[in-house]
């Protein structure tokens, strides 16, 4: 569409993306062939107690065994994880002396793994990389193998870690960028529905936001990849939710997530993300889940904006909308957006997490510490503007 950001050509951009995508059923049993050269004699995975309690872990044991390599696992990442797990796992690592370093889970071990990988190999502390562009050095080589549907962490360069309570701080590098990622959909199957809707919710987050990024790298190529992400996963979640065991479902929601974590991993994200972090700080909810619950009141704050871009995205996602006026279209993305995140079973308002209306104030002020991704924001957003969001969402 003329003037959309698939014709922004008139400025520069840089795309980082990961070197290596191996995709197919099964395809985490190759893992000892398929990079050999980059996992060594020796690696350590980074996983946590519940992908070792499926069998996934001796999945991924089995296969580095049968190519001899030898390995050792960390098994100990919570979900949102802690500035002590990451140093904890660093320390393991150095004291194994890998070669390499697999992550292997959901976000947060692919994010660990991520910071692990990298603090191994430079000796740099953790304090010192967080922002944009901090992390310059050679990490150790890192494969991340995702277990679920949603973060795009495995070809992201960012590792999200929470310092205190209630707050997150990111690491930004395409120093962070794995040489390999492994997307085996069979490895998703055994998701329940409430994590697929979640995780899948986040997914599109993703692809949104990269989509209408205000960021100056907002480019032709992650537009393109929003939009197929948004065409997978819209026309897949549901199923995927409602039918666990549909492979085909899983694998175009896997890929879905992958092509969203390419997009925003250089059209980065802003609000919607801002204004999910407090709720997860605060109220230890899943960060897919976080977003899904802010969602349509930011897309809706936003568009007063930037109706034009949620316009073209609409049909990506729900392709009925094609055949609503383009002038109406906005709103009617946000209308379909809410009703699949109530048909994939989520909670629609803070209230009904116990969310007191009175935390509404504290978590619109500590959204505003999120400035690395609010400036990405088609709007500006005021500490006024997020409490009315939350008050929306309440």
């Amino acid at each position: 569409m003329e003037g959309s950001t698939l014709d922004q050509f008139q400025s520069n951009f840089t795309f980082n993306t990961v070197p290596r995508i191996h995709f197919g059923n099964g395809r985490m049993s190759e893992i000892g062939t398929l990079e050999a050269a980059a996992l060594g004699k020796r690696c350590m995975i980074i996983t946590d107690v519940g992908i070792v309690a499926t069998g996934i872990v001796d999945q991924a044991t089995f296969a580095l065994s049968s190519c001899g390599i030898a390995y050792s696992v960390f098994d100990k990442v919570e979900a949102d994880p802690s500035e002590a797990t990451v140093l904890a796992a660093v320390k393991e690592c150095r004291e194994a002396d890998v070669d390499s370093v697999i992550g292997l889970g959901g976000g947060s071990s692919l994010d660990v793994a991520k910071l692990v990988a990298y603090l191994s190999g430079t000796d740099e502390q953790l304090d010192d990389i967080y922002g944009v562009g901090k992390a310059t050095g050679q990490r150790l080589p890192l494969v991340l193998i995702p277990t679920t549907s949603g973060t795009g962490s495995e070809v992201t360069p960012i590792a999200i870690v929470t310092t205190t309570e209630q707050e997150k701080m990111g690491a930004v590098s395409p120093a962070l960028l794995p040489d390999a990622a492994i997307l085996d959909p069979q490895l998703t199957i055994g998701l329940p529905p409430a994590v697929t809707a979640a995780t899948g919710i986040d997914a599109m987050v993703h692809a949104i936001e990269a989509y209408t990024s205000a960021s100056s790298n907002n480019n032709p190529l992650s537009a393109t990849l929003a939009l197929e992400a948004l065409r997978l996963l819209g026309g897949s979640l549901l199923r995927a939710v409602t039918h666990g065991d549909d492979i085909e479902a899983r694998s175009r929601l896997l890929v879905g997530a992958m092509l969203a974590g390419q997009a925003f991993a250089n059209s980065p994200v802003a609000a919607v993300h801002a204004l999910a972090y407090p709720i997860g700080g605060h109220f230890k909810v899943p960060h897919g889940l976080s977003n899904a619950l802010v969602l349509p009141h930011v897309l809706r704050f936003n568009a007063v904006e930037a109706p034009e871009a949620y316009a073209e995205m609409a049909p990506a996602a729900f392709p009925e909308l094609a055949a609503v006026p383009a002038s109406a279209r906005a709103a009617a993305f946000c209308d379909a957006l809410t009703k699949l995140s109530k048909d994939c079973g989520l909670p629609q308002q803070l209230r009904d997490l116990g969310i007191g209306k009175d935390s509404l104030a504290r978590m619109a002020k500590d959204a505003m510490n999120q400035s690395r991704l609010l400036v990405n924001n088609p709007r500006a957003v005021t500490q006024a503007d997020a409490l009315a969001i939350y008050e929306a969402a309440w």
